[in-house]
């Protein structure tokens, strides 16, 4: 097998994501060759509790020599991860073994000139501790980008919050222009890389039916003179839209994308439309990283009954 691997981090060690990187392998043949970044020791008590018998082949941090891989074996580059139990509460006393993680992957991929990356869910409130916003800004710092995007990709529909996780009180302090010219510039180069194609967007406005009863707001001074900046340059650029209308079927069959002012106005009916079948990609990164849409579930450790869809999803995205 000759194809570049993907890089896998398996996050919050107390979380869902080995049950559904089993259940992935289990259920899917992948072309690329997969190597996860994670403790041997835990993968074998998980894989053991879960009922899973998989071969392990260990990998060095080092390792170059990619057509020797398949996927017959879960190739493993170990992290050491001091815990007493399998399945504990998420604590922060897992935050320097994620941390090592995610630094182990990094310069794998840099050594290697890798661009295929996904990662397991995190504890935001535990990991980040108010750092950083999410992974997605957090990968951006490590890799020195400042100019990121958030896309929940669906090959039917996709979201794209303007502001990720962020109080509500905050929003409307982070709205732009050029956080918007920003955002429609990474999305379009996205879809012109992967699909060839100029995709067609809606953006929403930030208050209800996208009126308020002040003057000056987000709408009249930056939502609606961005969106006529951008037409001049792109006419399929429309909006802004009332987040309670934009959802609608006739709606959602002329646009490709939508993007939202906020973390929930759009992923809300996202999730709602396709539950789980949908993938988050990092958009501006020097590779393509992926997490699935779900997070830790702690409440579902150890019951073997989650879902792996997502996971098969970005696996099939990078697997092209």
């Amino acid at each position: 097998m000759s194809k570049e691997p993907i890089i896998i981090v398996s996050g919050e060690p107390n979380s869902i994501f080995l049950e559904i990187f089993f259940k992935s392998l289990k259920l899917n043949t992948y072309k690329s060759p997969l190597i996860i970044i994670v403790s041997k020791k835990l993968l074998q008590k998980q894989m053991k509790r879960l009922g899973f018998t998989l071969k392990i082949k260990d990998i060095d941090k080092k390792y170059k020599d990619f057509s020797k891989l398949d996927n017959n074996k879960i190739n493993l580059i170990n992290v050491d991860y001091d815990f007493k139990k399998c399945f504990e509460k998420i604590t922060g006393k897992s935050n320097k073994y994620i941390n090592e993680t995610f630094e182990t992957a990094l310069d794998f991929m840099k050594q290697n000139n890798l661009s295929k990356f996904i990662n397991g869910p995190i504890s935001k409130k535990s990991f980040l501790k108010g750092k950083t916003l999410g992974i997605t800004e957090y990968l951006a710092k490590k890799t020195k980008k400042n100019k990121v995007a958030m896309l929940i990709f669906n090959k039917n529909l996709s979201v794209s919050p303007l502001t990720t996780h962020l109080a509500l009180k905050d929003v409307h302090k982070k709205i732009t222009k050029q956080k918007i010219y920003t955002q429609v510039n990474l999305i379009n180069n996205f879809y012109k890389k992967k699909f060839n194609k100029l995709p067609r967007i809606a953006i929403t406005g930030l208050n209800p039916h996208c009126e308020s009863n002040f003057q000056n707001s987000e709408e009249d001074k930056i939502i609606i003179p961005a969106i006529k900046k951008l037409r001049l340059k792109n006419t399929k650029i429309n909006g802004p839209f009332p987040a309670d209308t934009v959802f609608t079927k006739l709606l959602l069959k002329k646009y490709d994308v939508i993007i939202g002012m906020y973390h929930d106005q759009v992923l809300s009916p996202m999730k709602a439309l396709f539950n789980f079948d949908a993938i988050n990609i990092t958009l501006g990164l020097p590779f393509t990283r992926i997490s699935p849409d779900h997070g830790p579930n702690y409440s579902m450790l150890g019951k073997n009954l989650s879902d792996p869809k997502s996971l098969t999803q970005a696996l099939k995205f990078l697997d092209k």
